[in-house]
């Protein structure tokens, strides 16, 4: 299977709801991935949600029946960032 990413962003005092800002499939997945490796960004994989995400437009804030689930990925990251 072909790898994809998509990244988000959510400035909680700014925004209603996350944003999709890339996404990508191969080798620029591939890259996204190297980048936030990079810059100790803490990464999450779960295929289905990707779907989903990969069908929004960049820029688009997430639907609401996607909030849990991001919400659930927004989390760990944000343990993640406290653990480092």
């Amino acid at each position: 299977m072909r790898k994809r990413a998509v990244a988000l962003r959510y400035e909680e005092t700014k925004e209603k709801a996350p944003r999709v800002v890339a996404k990508g499939a191969g080798d620029v997945a591939q890259r996204m991935i190297e980048v936030a490796r990079q810059a100790q960004v803490a990464l999450h994989e779960d295929a289905q949600l990707t779907d989903m995400l990969m069908n929004l437009e960049l820029d688009a804030v997430i639907p609401e029946e996607l909030y849990q689930a991001v919400a659930e990925v927004l989390a760990f990251v944000y343990r993640s960032s406290n653990r480092q």
